[in-house]
């Protein structure tokens, strides 16, 4: 028999959603870092900073609450004016933050900084948050939007960190069960270790699937109808959304997500042909494990997806 809406947002509530005194605690953090950061590039730098905007799964409220499998992180964007919009810049900008958040916090309250692709992140060593500060340059034509650079292959991308945050809100007024839909498809993700699998597609595959079929069925069936999707598709359908306005450019690339808030961006483009046959075949292996968990009504095989906390009933 399947689990019950009531069983599967008990789960999501008292297991996978973070809970309101830690996301208290994490705002706080993030709120004294971008003060300090704030300070210290106005004072000791040429950089103007005009926005900034906490992005990612934690201001869509789709985040994880944090276990040996669910790291818990959050971007930061820092908009940046009066710069040149090219590579150089933006490494430049990445490497001169990350030094200044070296001289900001002690070694007793940091645990690593590092510079990655398109980001500095600082991870913290008492909450064991990870923070990725993201530069931007500024769109100064249009409101929330820049150009996000990578430092390694050169390219960049068109952005907008509040537009990809009121994609989610949209789809979360449309259907309450949205980010619980979202929290269990990441959730199996972290178990299952597909890791080419981001957040953001799934979101986006979320949000996909909800436009095209609705909110007919129960959140059980739903979850399942996703894996059930990654398998039969193969992930080679092309994904894109009302809000692309109907016409985007052909990608070459294995999978192909549009972002739905910059219609050149293919949120998908780093999974290989490789990547995609494998997320496919764990998404086929996960669906004939829930199916039957659903049949059985037996909680060791929903355990088998989501890990020995998975739990429905609680006191």
């Amino acid at each position: 028999m399947p689990l019950s809406n009531a069983q599967m947002r008990r789960y999501d509530h008292n297991v996978l959603r973070l809970p309101r005194d830690k996301r208290t605690e994490y705002n706080a953090q993030v709120d004294r870092l971008i003060a300090n950061l704030q300070d210290t590039v106005r004072g000791e730098t040429e950089i103007r900073i005009t926005r900034v905007v906490k992005a990612g799964s934690f201001a869509k409220h789709t985040i994880l609450r944090r276990t040996s499998e669910d790291p818990v992180d959050v971007d930061v964007v820092f908009y940046i004016a009066g710069e040149d919009a090219s590579v150089e810049t933006i490494e430049t900008l990445t490497a001169r933050i990350a030094e200044l958040l070296r001289t900001k916090y002690p070694n007793k309250s940091v645990e690593d900084f590092t510079i990655q692709s398109k980001a500095a992140t600082v991870a913290f060593v008492g909450s064991g948050l990870s923070v990725d500060i993201v530069p931007v340059i500024e769109d100064s034509s249009t409101s929330g939007y820049g150009w996000q650079y990578d430092i390694r292959n050169g390219s960049k991308t068109r952005t907008c960190a509040p537009c990809q945050i009121k994609f989610v809100r949209d789809r979360k007024d449309a259907d309450p069960d949205f980010r619980t839909l979202v929290r269990l498809a990441k959730r199996w993700r972290n178990r299952a270790e597909v890791r080419p699998l981001k957040s953001f597609a799934i979101e986006l595959i979320m949000a996909h699937l909800q436009d095209v079929h609705g909110r007919s069925t129960g959140i059980e069936q739903r979850f399942r109808d996703f894996l059930l999707y990654l398998a039969q598709s193969d992930l080679r359908d092309v994904i894109t959304f009302p809000e692309n306005g109907g016409s985007v450019p052909t990608f070459g690339d294995p999978v192909v997500i549009v972002d739905p808030v910059c219609d050149t961006n293919n949120v998908a483009s780093r999974i290989s042909e490789t990547e995609r046959a494998e997320i496919a075949a764990a998404a086929h292996q996960a669906w004939e494990t829930a199916y039957f968990a659903s049949v059985e009504d037996d909680p060791a095989l929903w355990r088998e997806l989501f890990g020995p906390t998975f739990e429905t009933e609680f006191e």
